[in-house]
């Protein structure tokens, strides 16, 4: 079954400029919190990167189709790599196309950890 969920949720993509129009009716907006910046910078994202989002979007839907998970909930992982290197833990799910969530037991917890999908690999019972 597919489901749609949003690529970057809870962000919004404006091209503004902010010399002239005014950010007032984007603040203003139901479930606007606030403006991403840098500092007194707002965060800017180059037209490239935006024009590549809209390139791989699907052109009837404007939906992207991200790739099949490589692990099914519940099916026991290892960290390849990186500060949890070598544990061994529970795969929960992917977010986005790049990072999954697993429980891993850290100082006698369960406890959910975001990483890198290239960073685990599965268990294979022996």
């Amino acid at each position: 079954m597919d489901r749609i969920e949003p690529l970057f949720p809870r962000y919004l993509f404006l091209q503004i400029d902010t010399g002239r129009q005014s950010l007032t009716p984007v603040r203003s907006t139901v479930g606007v919190t606030d403006i991403v910046r840098f500092g007194a910078d707002y965060a800017t994202v180059l037209d490239e990167i935006v024009q590549e989002l809209m390139n791989r979007a699907e052109p009837e839907t404007g939906l992207h189709r991200l790739r099949k998970p490589l692990f099914e909930r519940g099916v026991h992982v290892r960290v390849s790599e990186g500060p949890f290197s070598g544990l061994e833990g529970v795969f929960e799910c992917c977010e986005g196309e790049e990072r999954v969530l697993i429980l891993l037991e850290v100082l006698g917890r369960q406890t959910r950890v975001r990483i890198s999908i290239d960073q685990v690999v599965p268990v294979f019972a022996s």
